[in-house]
C-alpha cells in the first residue's frame, strides 16, 4: 500500500474512534481488516511517523528485491554500483548507494550468488600536481544489438585527469586509428577547455612503433601532434599497469558500470546515454578514493590547464578554424558540442568554423555553404542544438505506429487492444519505440493469428507494454498450441481394437473334464 493511502487509513480510523465507534464497527464500515484497525487504534501521529513511514522507507529496497535478484543471477559480474545506477535509471527513485551496496551483498550471501568478475591488484600512487597529468587508454566491450540480436564490438578511448579524476570518453564502432586517437585527444582538450602538461599511455601501436630501449619511436600522426602541442609523453613499460592505474580503473569503470549488459541499437544513441551517465555517475558521484566529486574538483583544476593555442591549428586567422564532424553530427569548440544538420557527417568530413563576436558559424569547407549558426556558450561540456537540426522522430514514430496498428489489428482481429498495447509501448519506452515496433513486426510475420491474439491479451491484461514480453508470450503460447495439437492428434488416433467391442465378447468356458482328460493323455477338443 502506498504511503498516501496508508495515511488516509490512519486518519479515518482516528476520526471514527473519536466519534465513539468500536474497532469492530470501524472495520465493518471501512472494509479495513481488524488487524489494521487494532494496529492504528492507539497510535499517535509521532508513532505513525516512526513506525510506519520509517518502515516503508526501509522497505523501498525490498520492493525491488526480485528485480535486483534477476540482475544478480542473470549477470553474475554486475557490481553494486551498477545495480544502484540501474535502479535510478529504471525507477527514478532516490536511494542511498551505501544502502544499495549493503543490500546487494546481503542478497548475494542469502541466495549464494557468487560474482565472476576478475580481480586485479594495484599499487597506490601519490597524486601528481593539479593540472599536470592526464592518463589515456583504450577499452573494448562486446554489446548485444537490441534489434538484430547480434553482438558487436565497441571501442572506447578513455581519459582521466589524475588529480581531480575528471573523466571523458569517446566511442567507436570500429578499431580506432592513429588519426582517431589524435582527434580524440584534441576533442578531449576542447571538452575540458585546456590541456595538461603530461599524457600517460600504454604501449599502444596507435602511439608508438617501438620502445627502442627508451628512445621511443612514435607513429607519424602522433609525433606531429606531440611536437605541435609541446606535450610530455610518458609511455608505460610492459607489465606495469600500476603506472596508469587511474585510467585503467576508469576504462574498467566505463566497461563494467556503463557498457556491461546495456542493450545497443545505434552509436549516436549509445553516446548520448554515455554522456548522461558520465554526468550522473562518472563525474557527478563522490570518488571512492578521494571522497570528492570529480566535477567539483575539476572546476578548480580547469584553471591550471594550459590554454589551447590557435597557432597549433596551423591557420593564420585565429577566428577561422577547421573541425571534423563527429558521428552524432556535432563539432567541438571550446569544450562544447555544436550541432550541424543531420546527415552532414561522413568519413573524414571537415567543416570550417568562423567566430563572429559571440556567434559560431559553421560552413562547408569546400562550397562555402553555411550549415549552422550558434550562440557561443560560456559553459563547458554542453550540447548546443538547433531544433531544425534534430530528427523529426515524433512524426516518424507516429507514422510507424499507425502502419503497425493496421497490421496488428488485421492480424489479431481487434483494433482496440492493439491500439492500447502500442500506445503503452510509446508511453513507457518513448526512446526505444521504433526498435520495439520492429520487433513486433517480426513477431507478426512469424506467428499465427490465434497465438498473436492470446499474446496480445496477456500483455494488455498484465500491463506488459514491451515488445520483448510480447515476443516471449507469443513463443510461450505457440508452444502450448503445438503441445495441445500433438495431444489432440494422439487422442484422435483410432485404437487397434475397438474398446466397445470388448464389452460384447463372450468367452467360451471349458468343462473341467476337458482339462482332466488332457492331463491323462486323452484328446482335447479345440474350440472354434
Amino acid at each position: 500500500m502506498k504511503k498516501e493511502k496508508r495515511w488516509v487509513m490512519y486518519c479515518k480510523i482516528q476520526v471514527m474512534k473519536s466519534e465513539g465507534f468500536s474497532q469492530r464497527r470501524v472495520s465493518e464500515l471501512t472494509g479495513y481488516s481488524r488487524k489494521a484497525v487494532r494496529k492504528y487504534w492507539d497510535m499517535t501521529p509521532d508513532q505513525y511517523d516512526e513506525q510506519v513511514l520509517e518502515k516503508a522507507k526501509k522497505s523501498s529496497l525490498e520492493q525491488h528485491k526480485e528485480q535486483m535478484l534477476m540482475w544478480l543471477r542473470e549477470y553474475r559480474g554486475v557490481t553494486a554500483a551498477q545495480v544502484f545506477d540501474w535502479l535510478q535509471e529504471k525507477y527514478q527513485i532516490e536511494l542511498c548507494e551505501s544502502s544499495v551496496r549493503r543490500y546487494v551483498n546481503k542478497l548475494k550471501k542469502e541466495y549464494n550468488i557468487k560474482s565472476t568478475a576478475p580481480e586485479r591488484d594495484y599499487q597506490a600512487l601519490p597524486d601528481p600536481p593539479i593540472g599536470y597529468q592526464m592518463q589515456i587508454d583504450i577499452g573494448i566491450v562486446t554489446v548485444e544489438n537490441l534489434v538484430t540480436r547480434k553482438y558487436h564490438k565497441l571501442y572506447c578511448i578513455g581519459f582521466v585527469l589524475s588529480n581531480s579524476r575528471y573523466k571523458y570518453g569517446i566511442w567507436y564502432d570500429y578499431p580506432p586509428t592513429a588519426s582517431n586517437m589524435v582527434n580524440a585527444i584534441k576533442a578531449c582538450f576542447e571538452w575540458m577547455g585546456g590541456k595538461p602538461k603530461e599524457l600517460v599511455f600504454d604501449q599502444d601501436r596507435l602511439i608508438a612503433v617501438d620502445e627502442n630501449y627508451g628512445d621511443i619511436i612514435y607513429t607519424k600522426e602522433f609525433e606531429a601532434f606531440r611536437q605541435s602541442e609541446k606535450l610530455n609523453i610518458y609511455l608505460c613499460r610492459g607489465a606495469d599497469p600500476e603506472s596508469k592505474g587511474r585510467v585503467e580503473a576508469v576504462v574498467k569503470f566505463f566497461k563494467n558500470n556503463f557498457a556491461r549488459y546495456r542493450p545497443y541499437t545505434e552509436l549516436w544513441q549509445w553516446e548520448e546515454e554515455f554522456e548522461q551517465w558520465l554526468s550522473r555517475c562518472g563525474n557527478g558521484k563522490k570518488h571512492s578514493i578521494t571522497k570528492k566529486i570529480p566535477a567539483e574538483v575539476f572546476e578548480v583544476e580547469r584553471e591550471y590547464l594550459t590554454p589551447i593555442s590557435y597557432e597549433n591549428n596551423n591557420i593564420l586567422d585565429k577566428n577561422i578554424l577547421t573541425r571534423a564532424v563527429r558521428k552524432d553530427n556535432t563539432v567541438f569548440y571550446d569544450g562544447n558540442r555544436y550541432s550541424v544538420p543531420i546527415g552532414t557527417y561522413n568519413n573524414h568530413k571537415e567543416v570550417k568554423i568562423e567566430i563572429k563576436e559571440d556567434e559560431l558559424w559553421v560552413y562547408d569547407i569546400f562550397r562555402d555553404v553555411l550549415f549552422a549558426k550558434h550562440k557561443i556558450s560560456l559553459e563547458k561540456g554542453r550540447l548546443i542544438q538547433n531544433n531544425n537540426h534534430l530528427r523529426n522522430t515524433e512524426e516518424k514514430v507516429n507514422e510507424m505506429q499507425n502502419k503497425l496498428l493496421e497490421r496488428l489489428s488485421a492480424a489479431v482481429g481487434t483494433r482496440e487492444k492493439a491500439k492500447i498495447f502500442l500506445e503503452g509501448i510509446k508511453h513507457e519506452k518513448p526512446r526505444y519505440a521504433r526498435d520495439q515496433y520492429k520487433i513486433i513486426e517480426k513477431v507478426i510475420s512469424d506467428t499465427e493469428q490465434e497465438v498473436l491474439l492470446r499474446a496480445l491479451e496477456f500483455c494488455t491484461i498484465n500491463s506488459l507494454y514491451s515488445a520483448v514480453d510480447f515476443r516471449d508470450a507469443a513463443a510461450h503460447f505457440r508452444k502450448i498450441a503445438i503441445n495441445a495439437s500433438s495431444k489432440e492428434e494422439l487422442n484422435n488416433t483410432p485404437p487397434l481394437i475397438d474398446s466397445k467391442l470388448l464389452h460384447n465378447v463372450n468367452v467360451s468356458k471349458r468343462d473341467i473334464g476337458e482339462y482332466i482328460k488332457s492331463l491323462r493323455g486323452g484328446n482335447v477338443k479345440c474350440l472354434n
